[in-house]
């Protein structure tokens, strides 16, 4: 897939760092973000993120001190946590694609006990939770202004 306009150095990174955020679960037999055809998907959904993204992968490789991808694993967490906790919207950006993705994924609707379908028309049965657990946002006084 080469629609994306990313550099070969930048999609190595992505996908180092989709692995990193979203590693294989072998006891619940998913794969990463980093799998061949959940990173195809997060290659093929950059669109109107592509800005954001390129700019969080800049960042991440000044933080690298070049390609994250070619970091051993300890200083690759690191790059990544130091990455986390700067946050900015490329980063909320890049994040969000790779989410998307990985939850549209088969393998891992199913392991989530979930049909592998789109939510609409039949929807999904949530189960009901503690409802309890917004009653500190309720008390709370309102954020917002009046408008009468």
């Amino acid at each position: 897939m080469k629609n994306h306009d990313l550099t070969a150095e930048q999609v190595r990174d992505l996908r180092a760092l989709a692995g990193t955020i979203i590693p294989p679960g072998p006891a619940y037999g998913v794969p990463g973000a980093a799998d061949e055809l959940i990173f195809n998907d997060i290659l093929g959904s950059l669109e109107r993120d592509r800005d954001d993204i390129c700019r969080a992968l800049a960042h991440l490789a000044a933080l690298a001190g070049g390609g994250f991808a070619d970091l051993g694993s300890e200083r690759r967490a690191e790059v990544a946590a130091t990455f986390r906790e700067a946050g900015g919207t490329p980063l909320a950006a890049l994040v969000r694609v790779v989410l998307l993705c990985y939850y549209r994924d088969d393998r891992v609707m199913r392991s989530l006990g979930q049909e592998p379908r789109a939510p609409f028309p039949k929807g999904h049965v949530v189960e009901q939770g503690d409802w309890s657990l917004l009653d500190p946002v309720r008390a709370r006084p309102p954020m917002y202004r009046v408008v009468e």
